[in-house]
């Protein structure tokens, strides 16, 4: 399995393709695809049938998968998209940001 250096939770910028500039949570990551779900980015147009779940049907608008190079993680301290660094503290792997050094 590939490793991904961004994680359910983290704050992403998109700092490529139509969604460019936004910024958002991360709902799902998918390493197999090396795609990502992002809060509110790469809005796709999805047509239902009527259903229990849905009476009316209709269009609904659902998040697609964006590619995990297409995205950067946000400082916590500066807001601003960062590179991810790996050190060990002891026997664990803690993330931090390349940016400001402090703790993912």
């Amino acid at each position: 399995m590939k490793k991904l250096r961004i994680k359910k939770g983290d704050t992403v910028y998109v700092n490529a393709g139509n969604d460019k500039g936004k910024t958002g949570k991360v709902l799902s990551v998918d390493p197999s695809k090396d795609r990502v779900i992002v809060e509110g980015v790469n809005l796709v147009s999805k047509h239902t049938k009527p259903n229990s779940k849905q009476p009316q049907g209709g269009i609904l608008k659902k998040e697609a998968g964006v590619h995990i190079s297409n995205l950067q993680l946000l400082d916590p301290q500066s807001g601003k998209p960062t590179r991810v660094g790996y050190k060990f503290e002891g026997d664990k792997k803690i993330r931090y940001s390349k940016k400001s050094g402090e703790e993912i």
